[in-house]
């Protein structure tokens, strides 16, 4: 079997392993943002069980943390107290993004995640079998309820060789995404193999399993092995580690082959993650803001190579700078070794940690202004300007 499948049978509650056909899975954790929350956990009030029956539920805020009026800080008061009342673990405003904090805290191998953003999938970047999914879903399998899904098709992506200086995890989806394109992945598990796996970290695997949402696939998935071992030491929590592997003479329903050492740093050009170019095919692009941050690029591998090009140099006058580390404890890190001093003073600004810009909250770019973002989507009006020209990059 390969790993998707060995995930999806120790889950398996209902229904056959034939592709299309409808299953049903036990889920083991959730985790739910400020966004789709409210709605989820009144959801889950209407069932009427007094405790969630799952493994562990994290309730997040993350998204609507600018509380501009009282409605955002009525809605964080709200999840606070049910999460109180239910057994879920509550994440407050500047702790970070759901994705980012959940693969430190939380994320375990071998074990299911169901989570309403549809960027859950980051989880897959160490071993879990991670699935977005509509609020009353997430509220059902926090009763103890099964998950009900079309048995998904396995995209084998081999990977061969190592990166090259100055490219990275965001080139390597990217480059998926040129190839398949944002409805490539629909119907599919898109599961990582090969020698290149092992060259890249547990913040790089992650950046490219939670753009998997780009793809329209199901999930993405990376083996649990050393790496992932070494991730989980480093939180403390060497003892959630499992090996997950594909045995192997596992079948797939198809196969690409990707050659890391081969890939040109790339951008998503307006308005779609797949319009895909070569930075180098960029010629005279006069750039208005550059926002570093979002569940994808936030980590702090990410964070401290921004601040390693910022130190003794100036953001140009005619830039706006934005960063948001992707949680609190990257955001210590960074002020704990002088990485944030460096970073702040180059003359960035430094936003909470949270999804910020990404969703439009805050940081809107002026008319017509070109925008380069670290994030994972660039739909027209996305960034709060409709008009803007948002790109893709690492």
């Amino acid at each position: 079997m390969n790993i998707t499948e060995k995930l999806i049978k120790s889950h398996l509650v209902s229904g056959e392993m034939i592709p299309g056909k409808e299953i049903a899975i036990k889920i083991d954790q959730t985790l739910t943002q400020d966004s789709t929350g409210t709605m989820a956990y009144l959801q889950f009030e209407a069932i009427g069980i007094p405790r969630v029956k799952t493994e562990k539920s994290v309730a997040y805020i993350d998204h609507n943390t600018l509380q501009t009026g009282f409605e955002n800080a009525d809605d964080h008061k709200y999840i606070q107290t049910v999460a109180k009342k239910h057994g879920i673990y509550f994440s407050k405003p500047g702790n970070g993004i759901c994705h980012q904090v959940h693969l430190e805290r939380f994320g375990k191998p071998g074990k299911t995640l169901l989570g309403s953003d549809s960027h859950t999938p980051t989880g897959g970047g160490i071993g879990m079998l991670a699935i977005g999914a509509g609020g009353l879903d997430v509220a059902v399998a926090m009763g103890g309820g099964a998950y009900y899904l079309a048995m998904p098709r396995v995209c084998r992506v081999v990977l061969t060789g190592k990166l090259s200086p100055w490219v990275t995890a965001k080139d390597v989806i990217l480059e998926v995404l040129r190839r398949l394109s944002v409805k490539g992945g629909v119907g599919k598990v898109m599961e990582y193999a090969g020698e290149g796996v092992k060259t890249l970290s547990v913040p790089q695997r992650a950046t490219i399993t939670n753009m998997g949402a780009e793809l329209g696939a199901t999930t993405s998935v990376f083996p649990s092995d050393e790496v992932t071992r070494a991730f989980l030491k480093a939180q403390g929590r060497e003892e959630d580690w499992i090996e997950l592997k594909a045995d192997d003479d596992a079948i797939y329903d198809e196969e690409i082959t990707i050659a890391l050492d081969e890939i040109e740093p790339l951008v998503a050009c307006p308005h779609s993650p797949d319009n895909i170019k070569k930075v180098s095919e960029i010629k005279d692009l006069a750039v208005d803001q550059v926002a570093i941050g979002s569940c994808t690029n936030s980590s702090y591998t990410d964070m401290m190579t921004v601040a390693a090009l910022l130190k003794g140099k100036t953001v140009d006058p005619n830039v706006s700078l934005v960063i948001a580390p992707g949680s609190k404890q990257v955001m210590n890190m960074l002020a704990a070794n002088g990485a944030l001093a460096d970073i702040i003073s180059a003359g960035a600004r430094i936003l909470e940690c949270g999804c910020g810009p990404c969703i439009g909250m805050g940081q809107a770019p002026a008319t017509n202004a070109v925008s380069l973002r670290t994030i994972n989507r660039n739909f027209e009006g996305r960034s709060g300007t409709k008009s803007a020209q948002v790109y893709i990059v690492s």
